[in-house]
């Protein structure tokens, strides 16, 4: 079955190319996935898939349908919307639309999602079970996932794969991560307020701007002295705004950022420890605070059985040599953790980069994929999802 699989992967290589490359010039932002979802809805009817359209509003949803007796559903999930990035990279088919662009590999995902689709349609063995392909909108905003949940797209599904291109790790190979794969990202918004004043009479004030300035020096060094170091915590304060005139003090400012853990306990603890530091500096100073914080998605656990599978069917696709077993996870997030509390699965790594040039990291605006990579996606996917019913009981 695997060399099947893998010829038929390799006859539709041109086809997955083209696909990609459409999609990839014709990028949407999340929510907006209008044209990407009518053109993946089209390829899937094309081969036989039952299709369901605006699930999670944007999002596709595929069924197909096995002919064996499993009744058991495996779904596989992939993403669709792009980035608001001017594209910078030298391509034939570089983005049409000024402002966006595919620089997290969703397109890739796509046409992952699509050749599997594809070529499991076209098996000659008969599937054993029924597959639900997941073609997911606004990823990227950590919210796609939470409408396809909520339409019923992970109803009966009994396990989950997903797929994420990494720069890092050279194209035709896999990247396998056993435990935790990504970070809880969670929002954060602070307000501080204090007196207006003359900037030339301090001490008649109460200066917001330089109370912030301590309550990010504060939680920075906070991290580092009352938070276990084997447990990370990253909190980065990405946006800063106050102040009227350069010779007023500042009355009012406002803080927004991000903040990723790893660990469940610390995840869980995240907001009264930051509203405590928040606290005491401005008490100490006779500021007042508002604190918003804002639940995101918890971490990507992959599931311990469908994880073996997944580095089984890779290594008996291309071999121990171009495998990787992560070693560490990432503090970067993905919306794939929601289907993960509806039911198991698990969450590879594509290679996608070139072996001989410098690779640019994920939303970086010269972001490029070596395609070969397509076909080692599809493949891979493509005979872990064959092997589930054979494995997994």
């Amino acid at each position: 079955m695997l060399s099947e699989i893998k010829d038929l992967a390799e006859t539709l290589a041109p086809r997955l190319i083209e696909i990609r490359r459409h999609i990839h010039a014709h990028p949407e932002l999340s929510g907006q996935e209008y044209q990407t979802a009518a053109y993946v809805a089209g390829v899937l009817s094309s081969c036989g898939v039952q299709v369901q359209e605006a699930v999670g509003k944007t999002g596709v949803v595929g069924n197909l349908q096995g002919n064996g007796s499993d009744a058991r559903i495996l779904a596989i999930r992939t993403d669709m919307d792009a980035l608001p990035i001017q594209e910078r990279a030298d391509l034939e088919f570089a983005s049409r639309k000024p402002g966006i662009m595919h620089a997290c590999g969703h397109d890739v995902h796509t046409t992952v999602g699509l050749g599997v689709a594809m070529v499991l349609s076209q098996l000659t063995e008969p599937l054993p079970g029924n597959v639900r392909f997941l073609f997911q909108p606004a990823e990227e905003i950590a919210q796609g996932a939470s409408w396809m949940i909520r339409d019923g797209a992970m109803r009966d599904v009994s396990a989950i794969f997903g797929v994420h291109v990494f720069p890092s790790i050279p194209a035709r190979s896999v990247g396998i991560r056993y435990g935790v794969l990504t970070a809880a990202a969670d929002d954060l918004e602070i307000f501080i307020q204090g007196e207006s004043g003359h900037g030339a009479r301090p001490h008649e004030a109460i200066d917001a701007i330089w109370i912030a300035s301590q309550v990010i020096t504060t939680l920075q060094q906070a991290i580092s002295r009352t938070q276990n170091p084997l447990r990370p915590i990253v909190l980065t304060i990405g946006q800063i705004s106050g102040g009227r005139a350069p010779n007023v003090i500042a009355d009012r400012v406002r803080m927004a950022g991000t903040v990723r853990s790893l660990h469940p306990d610390t995840h869980a603890n995240l907001p009264q420890w930051i509203e405590r530091i928040v606290a005491n500096v401005c008490n100490s100073y006779g500021a007042k605070y508002e604190m918003n914080y804002r639940r995101g998605v918890p971490s990507v656990q992959n599931d311990l059985t469908l994880t073996q599978l997944l580095e089984t069917a890779s290594r008996e696709a291309w071999g121990s040599e171009r495998v990787q077993l992560l070693t560490e996870p990432s503090l970067g997030a993905e919306d794939f953790s929601l289907y993960l509390e509806q039911a198991p699965g698990s969450m590879f790594r594509l290679g996608i980069g070139y072996p001989d040039k410098h690779n640019p990291p994920l939303h970086h605006p010269e972001f490029e994929v070596d395609e070969s990579a397509i076909v080692t996606g599809v493949v891979t996917l493509a005979y872990a999802a064959y092997k589930y019913w054979q494995v997994v009981r």
